[in-house]
């Protein structure tokens, strides 16, 4: 069991949120995740940590690919949804996927900021999860101006807000301009 202040701290850490969806024979199931990340840039590969215990797990395996969907900062609601087994609500809120053709019938969240198709090339094994390392290989824009909506633990569900810099000033140039008057600069 993990200390609870560690748990308070690593609760501190907001992520975006996105939906990984996965398909095979028949079978298509999705879950609301914040912990997916790139990991590359000028190969775009992405990193999923994904449960054995969730119903997707075993279509990502088998099939060798999953969607994402990156939700925007108004599909809470959707967000919510995937958050527990589509089972247990029946699966209710068709309206939330929506399969991709041209990605053979890989699911995604309508009117999310943007889309990824991924086929995975290594995993592995954590403590409770795995890691699944993926190439991106297609992509589809959605609502790209839209905010992400993002997650922490300890403070829940957030919208991207207002800039962090002011506007005009480059921290990167104050930064060159102290090493250029430093001695040893």
């Amino acid at each position: 069991m993990i200390d609870p202040t560690t748990k308070r701290s690593l609760g501190q850490m907001i992520k975006g949120v996105q939906v990984v969806g996965a398909t095979h024979e028949g079978q298509t199931h999705l879950y609301c995740s914040h912990w997916l990340c790139q990991v590359a840039f000028e190969e775009p590969i992405v990193m999923a940590s994904v449960s054995p215990k969730h119903d997707t797990y075993p279509l990502i395996v088998e099939s060798g690919r999953f969607s994402v969907s990156i939700l925007a900062a108004d599909q809470v609601a959707e967000g919510q949804y995937f958050s527990y087994p589509g089972r247990r609500f029946r699966h209710l809120a068709t309206e939330y996927v929506e399969p991709v053709d041209e990605w053979g019938g890989l699911p995604v969240v309508p009117n999310s900021v943007a889309y990824l198709c991924c086929e995975w090339f290594e995993r592995s094994t954590m403590a409770d999860h795995e890691l699944f390392f993926a190439r991106v290989v297609d992509t589809r824009e959605g609502r790209l101006k839209e905010p992400p909506l993002l997650y922490s633990s300890r403070l829940g569900w957030r919208a991207t807000g207002d800039k962090a810099r002011e506007p005009g000033v480059s921290i990167r140039d104050r930064l060159l301009e102290r090493l250029a008057d430093h001695p040893e600069g």
